[in-house]
């Protein structure tokens, strides 16, 4: 079956026929109308590759290096959660093809598996993505877990004072743990192969929030769940606590301005995640790649600078690397593999991005990652096609 899927649009209808539709649509759906979410697409269908001809590109690479890490190439399976609800032990089938690809895999506090285990999948580059949770002493232990089990950098997400509203997740009552209805149970009988699936595992929990606070979070929707855990007054001033216990690499995600940029420069932070959370969190937002460029003109060069929400295929993200990002990161195009085809899944979808960017950077007439920079012109998205 593998062998003929040809891009990442093929993992996604794949996806879309094995599971039912209250897991798909958790995975595709956006806030509100879902107008930033396809922002993000036309954005980035509007910047355009600087097509180069008569150059030697017979000897070229993509690998390049994130926070003094060699990796395969500049992307990184960004944070996901609720992976376990896709796949079985969702969370390790993409630590694995991350670590056998070469490339980060970025654990989130939402994650289905505990941390010890995934730490055992997890390879060298031990990423993990926090939520800064309303009790400063649980964010203070799981800290030092994290630096006791080898972790080297920390995404602090920053775009979700509250939850988004997302229709589709309201409609389906999705949350975990289930919420059985006729509806969805009828729509679980219809997708036997995923419905085996989670019998054998058992339904799929949060469980390093439970590690965390010590129970299983509940709640109507996921957004609720997370609202009940997640700090809303958590600002710029107590980045400061953060950045005085956290050793490591310390990035910011969900930064889309330069004044932003700046200002998380000056508290000593590492790198930058230019994000609209995939548009899943503010509806009528500027899309990722929109905000890119100010951003690393911010950032001169002080930061490491990644990107996410959007990207789906090479060009994606040739086209980010041009525009002066130093990688990028996966959230829906790597969930679709693992919701297809599991950890084989992921590993052909990582396969097929790093065959689409080479090309893509052959044809700018690049050889490496570095001359990719500047090989792009951005144009604004028309607003008649939001």
């Amino acid at each position: 079956m593998l062998e003929r899927v040809a891009c990442i649009n093929d993992f996604r209808e794949l996806a879309r026929r094995r599971l039912p539709r209250m897991v798909f649509d958790y995975i595709d759906g956006a806030v509100g109308d879902e107008t930033t979410a396809r922002r993000n697409r036309q954005a980035l269908d509007q910047v355009l590759l600087q097509q180069e001809v008569l150059v030697d590109v017979s000897r070229r690479s993509v690998a390049s290096e994130l926070f003094g890490q060699a990796v395969a190439m500049p992307v990184v399976i960004g944070p996901t959660g609720l992976n376990g609800a896709y796949w079985r032990n969702g969370d390790l089938c993409l630590a694995r093809a991350a670590q056998s690809r070469n490339i980060p895999f970025v654990m989130s506090t939402a994650a289905t598996v505990g941390l010890s285990t995934l730490v055992e999948a997890a390879g060298p580059m031990r990423w993990f993505q926090l939520y800064m949770l309303k009790d400063r002493v649980l964010n203070e232990c799981l800290l030092e877990r994290l630096v006791a089990e080898g972790f080297s950098v920390l995404e602090l997400t920053v775009d979700t004072a509250v939850a988004g509203r997302r229709n589709r997740d309201i409609r389906n009552g999705f949350t975990l743990p289930f919420r059985w209805t006729l509806p969805n149970l009828w729509d679980t009988a219809r997708h036997p192969q995923w419905a085996l699936a989670m019998l054998q595992q058992g339904a799929p929990s949060l469980k390093l929030f439970a590690e965390s606070i010590g129970t299983l979070p509940q709640g109507k929707t996921i957004s609720e769940v997370m609202a009940q855990q997640i700090s809303s007054s958590f600002t710029w001033h107590d980045l400061e606590w953060l950045r005085a216990r956290w050793p490591g690499k310390l990035v910011l995600k969900g930064i889309a301005t330069a004044v932003q940029t700046r200002q998380a420069i000056s508290m000593g932070i590492d790198g930058v995640v230019v994000s609209n959370h995939g548009g899943r969190q503010q509806e009528g937002s500027r899309a990722s790649i929109e905000s890119l460029p100010e951003v690393v003109d911010a950032a001169g060069g002080q930061c490491t600078v990644l990107i996410d929400s959007g990207f789906r295929n090479g060009a994606d993200i040739a086209k980010a690397l041009a525009l002066g990002a130093d990688g990028v990161q996966l959230g829906r195009a790597t969930l679709y593999a693992l919701s297809a085809a599991g950890e084989v899944g992921v590993c052909r979808a990582l396969d097929i991005l790093s065959a689409e960017l080479d090309q893509a950077m052959a044809l700018s007439g690049a050889v490496s990652i570095a001359q990719l920079r500047g090989r792009a012109t951005s144009f604004p998205v028309s607003e008649s096609v939001i």
